[in-house]
């Protein structure tokens, strides 16, 4: 059962929406704008709608495996082994020749079925960093930053917050680019032309 839903849960994060979202509008994600296939990007060249419809479907994909494993009766462990391999799945997704997204939708969804109480104190930093900068990756990193101290400060047992601390690392590791256009400040506001 375990093996069956880390499987699962890499299949479903796998699933790009994004770039079906972009399909159906006739356009390939991966080739214009940022070339990411997450929300953001979808929001600004295929329009608001389809961005939302990205961020609650690879959400989802986060949520559900880990959502299911809980119901089904996992450890802690292997529920966060299931939310982890959703992020993996969305991040080098099978379909997209392991070419995805940033992982940032997909966390908050295993954040939201692990410790919904930190994803609602994660959503306010996100925000709070967005209208002060209206730069959605350094609102998203330093979200991704907070979340395994939030999960610590909020006493979460140790494996959750090493799930939070991966996460974290993956979400960092996936902003490399946007973090070299932080620093030599030409990373775009969300906006903007």
């Amino acid at each position: 059962m375990v093996i069956g839903t880390i499987i699962f849960a890499y299949l479903l994060g796998s699933i790009p929406t994004g770039y079906v979202l972009g399909s159906f509008a006739g356009v390939d994600i991966r080739a214009v704008g940022s070339g990411n296939i997450g929300a953001t990007n979808v929001a600004r060249v295929v329009g608001k709608w389809s961005g939302i419809v990205t961020l609650i479907v690879d959400a989802a994909k986060g949520f559900i495996p880990v959502y299911a494993a809980s119901l089904a009766g996992l450890s802690g462990s292997e529920t966060a082994l299931a939310g982890l391999a959703a992020v993996l799945g969305h991040l080098f997704p099978i379909f997209l020749k392991f070419k995805g997204g940033k992982g940032v939708a997909t966390a908050l969804g295993v954040l939201l079925a692990v410790a919904p109480l930190v994803t609602l104190i994660l959503l306010v930093v996100f925000a709070a960093v967005m209208a002060a900068t209206r730069i959605v990756s350094l609102s998203s990193i330093t979200a991704a930053l907070a979340a395994p101290v939030a999960l610590w400060l909020l006493s979460y047992s140790f494996v959750e917050v090493v799930l939070g601390a991966a996460l974290a690392v993956l979400i960092v590791a996936r902003h490399y680019g946007n973090i070299c256009r932080l620093l030599a400040g030409t990373e775009p506001r969300f906006g903007s032309p």
